[in-house]
C-alpha cells in the first residue's frame, strides 16, 4: 500500500494552535481573565480558555474558521 500523503487543508493554522496553547497555559496559572479592561473575573473553564485563545488568534489574523 502506498503511504497516505499528509492533507494540507487544515482548519486551524499552527497560530492559532500556539495562541490556545497559551490561553490555556494562563488559564491554568490563574492569570486569564476574560472581559476588556481587566472588569472580568478569572477564567475558570478550559472551553472559555479555548475560545479566548482563538479569538486573539483571530486577531493576531492567523488561519482560523469564522464563527458560525
Amino acid at each position: 500500500m502506498a503511504a497516505k500523503k499528509k492533507s494540507s487543508n487544515r482548519k486551524y493554522g499552527e497560530a492559532a494552535g500556539k495562541s490556545v496553547k497559551s490561553a490555556v497555559h494562563r488559564e491554568k496559572k490563574g492569570t486569564l481573565k476574560s472581559g476588556k479592561g481587566g472588569k472580568g473575573g478569572t477564567v475558570k473553564s478550559r472551553k472559555q480558555a479555548i475560545a479566548i485563545g482563538l479569538s486573539e488568534a483571530r486577531k493576531k489574523g492567523a488561519k482560523v474558521p469564522k464563527k458560525k
